[in-house]
């Protein structure tokens, strides 16, 4: 399978010439699949998967907005060997669907820990304190709180995490304040400075896999307000890919 950085095209949020201003970074149209927004149905699931075929998990993908978070699950399935997960999201990823059976934003993160075999750890970086669910699978999920971060106790929690396993990232930009992110769900108050610290220290300790990255705006905004938010996507999404470059190129 293909190591490359990805862009997968669901909503067309992303600029149409995104591939001739960013190197390295191929553009796949992924928005004639029905059933893929929040939920994705099975048959839609077979069809991106085999669009996929080709690649693997390594790279940087740029997975659309919030509602297509899912797609990490298809990326992590891709790894054949132990590994661990690093979570950046305002949300566990863990909640059981309301459309039974199907895979959805909301739940994908839960699904890969009950049926991953390879899937050591869950580090879940981000969510509030009341979004922090108890469940079955506790002993493999590591929970990095918005509080704990606060305060500077997230260190005590670090210290459980296996740096042996590779890893590979998956951030939602909604575990970013709003100065770095507009997102279409409620979001976080991260900085971008904290989350590049963090980062650092995930590529200095660990082998990366591979990195994913979600969170765009909402298409049904006003015109004002989308345009406002795509600028404020557009240099955060910059700004996270060179930095990633340093590491994953």
């Amino acid at each position: 399978m293909l190591e490359q950085n990805l862009l997968l095209d669901f909503s067309h949020i992303y600029p149409a010439n995104i591939g001739n201003d960013v190197n390295h970074l191929i553009r796949i149209d992924l928005s004639d699949i029905e059933g893929t927004d929040m939920y994705c149905s099975h048959e839609a699931m077979l069809e991106i998967q085999r669009r996929l075929n080709n690649y693997g998990p390594e790279g940087i993908h740029f997975l659309d907005n919030g509602n297509y978070h899912y797609m990490t699950k298809v990326f992590v399935d891709k790894i054949k060997k132990p590994f661990s997960l690093v979570l950046f999201d305002h949300h566990t990823d863990m909640l059981q669907p309301m459309i039974h059976d199907l895979t959805s934003c909301g739940s994908w993160a839960g699904e890969l820990l009950h049926e991953n075999a390879y899937l050591k750890q869950l580090i879940l970086i981000g969510p509030s304190q009341q979004n922090i669910e108890n469940n079955d699978v506790a002993s493999k999920v590591i929970y990095i709180s918005v509080n704990e971060q606060e305060e500077d106790v997230a260190h005590l929690q670090i210290k459980k995490v296996d740096l042996t396993l590779p890893a590979y990232i998956s951030i939602d930009k909604d575990v970013l304040d709003r100065y770095w992110a507009r997102t279409n769900w409620d979001q976080g108050n991260m900085s971008i400075k904290t989350l590049e610290k963090i980062l650092q220290d995930i590529f200095k300790h660990q082998n990366v896999i591979g990195v994913d990255i979600c969170g765009e705006c909402d298409l049904h905004e006003s015109y004002w307000q989308l345009k406002e938010d795509e600028k404020i996507n557009h240099m955060t999404n910059d700004i996270l890919y060179h930095f990633l470059s340093q590491y994953m190129l």
